[in-house]
C-alpha cells in the first residue's frame, strides 16, 4: 500500500463525532477522526514497514502518525528518526502513546528517554516519561537500573507540581509504571505518590480523570499481576 491510498482509506473513514472529541483530547489539526478499528485492519494488512511508517509520520495528520506507530519497524529506526517524530509530535496522542511506543521498542530507548526528559518542550518531555513507562512494561528487570529509576522517583516528587499539564500525567504514569512492572520499587512508587497526594491537572473539559497511583498498583497487586510484562505496549 501506498501514502496515496492509505490517506484516502482513512479519510473515508472520518467521523466528525470521534474528531470533535479527540480535539478535547489534545489531538491537533489536520486529521479526520478515524477510530482506531478501522487502523487496525490496515496495520494486520501492512504489519512492519521501516520506510512507509516514516513517510506517513511526515503528513502531519494526526491519524496517518498514529497508525505509523502502529506499523512502525521500531528495531529500524535511528536515533535521528525518533528525536524528529518526538519533535513533530504536538498532538497529545502522538507525543504520549505513539512515540513512546516505537521508542521503547527499539535499540535507543533508555537514551532518548533520558534525553527527552530534559527537553522543555512539554510534547517532547511528555514522550521521555512515556517512553520510561514503556520501558518499565516491555524489559526485564536486569536491563533497568533501579538506582536510577529511584532518582527519577525522588525528581517527580519535587518537580511535579510546577511541571506543565502533559508532563504531569507522564510523570504519573511513571509512578505506577515503575509501581507495577518492576516489582522490587512497588513500595517505592506507592511512597512517592502518597506523599504527591492526588494529581489534578486540566482535563480541557472531558470527564477524563488522573488515576491516583497507589489505588491503581494497589488494584494490580490485588490482581496479582505485579511484574507481568507485556509483550508489546502498542494497542
Amino acid at each position: 500500500m501506498t501514502v496515496a491510498e492509505i490517506m484516502t482509506i482513512l479519510e473515508s473513514h472520518a467521523d466528525e463525532g470521534i474528531k470533535k472529541i479527540l480535539l478535547k483530547h489534545g489531538v491537533k489539526e489536520p486529521f479526520f477522526g478515524v477510530k482506531i478499528e478501522h487502523l487496525k485492519p490496515i496495520q494486520k494488512q501492512i504489519r512492519k514497514d521501516y520506510q512507509l511508517a516514516k513517510d506517513l509520520y511526515a503528513t502531519g495528520n494526526s491519524d496517518a502518525m498514529y497508525l505509523a506507530g502502529l506499523i512502525a519497524d521500531d528495531e529500524r529506526m535511528t536515533p535521528d528518526d525518533l528525536q524528529l517524530w518526538a519533535e513533530q509530535a504536538l498532538s497529545q496522542n502522538i507525543c504520549e502513546y505513539t512515540v513512546p511506543w516505537v521508542a521503547a521498542g527499539s535499540k535507543h530507548g533508555f537514551d532518548m528517554a533520558r534525553k527527552w526528559i530534559e527537553d522543555p518542550r512539554p510534547h517532547v518531555a511528555a514522550a521521555g516519561w512515556g517512553t520510561w513507562s514503556c520501558l518499565f512494561a516491555l524489559k526485564p528487570d536486569d536491563e533497568i537500573d533501579f538506582d536510577e529509576v529511584r532518582t527519577l522517583l525522588k525528581r517527580i516528587a519535587q518537580t511535579i507540581s510546577q511541571s506543565p499539564t502533559r508532563v504531569v500525567s507522564r510523570m504519573n504514569n511513571f509512578i505506577i509504571s515503575a509501581g507495577t512492572y518492576l516489582t522490587p520499587l512497588t513500595e517505592d512508587a506507592i511512597a512517592t505518590a502518597t506523599s504527591i497526594g492526588k494529581v489534578i491537572t486540566d482535563m480541557h473539559g472531558t470527564s477524563c480523570k488522573v488515576p491516583y497511583a497507589p489505588d491503581y498498583i494497589n488494584k494490580v497487586k490485588d490482581r496479582g499481576n505485579l511484574g507481568k510484562k507485556k509483550k508489546t505496549v502498542k494497542c
